[in-house]
């Protein structure tokens, strides 16, 4: 039996997120279970690196499935491609370890997240980027970051599960770069993350950069068992996952 593993790319824009569910089809993982079920005649469990929320999306999404199949490699993407609907991609495929699990021994996890700082909105990359028409203080952003680099307890920037063991993580990067025609790119790095953290901390972060609260606000956010409550959280259109080292 093989084990391959392979790189996606997906628009969120359309799905319920990546993990399947039991009453609804409009899930990335459970389209491509279907498609790989329907060409090896039996059932297909895939396992991904990351559960994407409502409406991100994927540069670079791992993950890995098990199969008796004999097909080459090639011949599993050109079909995979050609029946998973046009948001879906696999952009490369190889045989990994029998023991190579995509949710484990995971280093750390990119995300960027995709603002326009603009009056006007662009119609073409509406569903990909976070329009903001007021105008945002990149350097009191960048400023605000650094406090957030490092190993916290991020409980209280995040949606905690009652049963989660731990709500310390370490952020290693955040950098903010603006791109061409007043596009701007917040891109997050750390060893793993919490539900909803990446949104909330990007929401803290633009209403830095609005001008709402002061930098030295967010070491108290760290504190503040109330500040996912009024913390803006960012919309997940502008997410994406970026990367997985392991």
């Amino acid at each position: 039996m093989r084990n391959l593993k392979m790189i996606l790319e997906f628009d969120g824009s359309r799905y319920k997120g990546w993990q399947k569910q039991p009453d609804n089809d409009l899930t990335v993982e459970g389209k491509i279970e279907s498609a790989l079920s329907k060409m090896v005649g039996e059932p297909i469990e895939v396992t991904g690196c990351e559960r994407t929320d409502i409406g991100v999306h994927a540069e670079n999404y791992v993950a890995n499935f098990h199969t008796d199949c004999d097909l080459s490699i090639e011949a599993i993407m050109d079909y995979l491609n050609g029946d998973l609907p046009d948001d879906i991609a696999v952009k490369s495929m190889e045989c990994a370890s029998e023991k190579f699990n995509s949710g484990y021994n995971i280093k750390s996890i990119t995300y960027v997240y995709k603002i326009s700082n603009s009056e006007l909105r662009n119609v073409f990359n509406r569903k990909y980027v976070y329009n903001s028409e007021m105008l945002l203080n990149l350097e009191e952003m960048k400023n605000t970051a650094e406090y957030l680099v490092g190993t916290h307890d991020f409980q209280y920037l995040a949606t905690v599960p009652i049963n989660i063991k731990s709500t310390i993580r370490t952020i290693n990067y955040i950098n903010i770069i603006e791109l061409e025609e007043g596009i701007i790119e917040i891109e997050i790095n750390a060893d793993e993350f919490l539900w909803n953290m990446v949104r909330i901390i990007v929401g803290s972060l633009l209403e830095v950069g609005k001008g709402n609260i002061k930098p030295i606000d967010i070491e108290n956010l760290l504190i503040d068992t109330e500040a996912s409550a009024y913390i803006p959280m960012a919309k997940s259109k502008g997410l994406a996952l970026r990367g997985v080292e392991y």
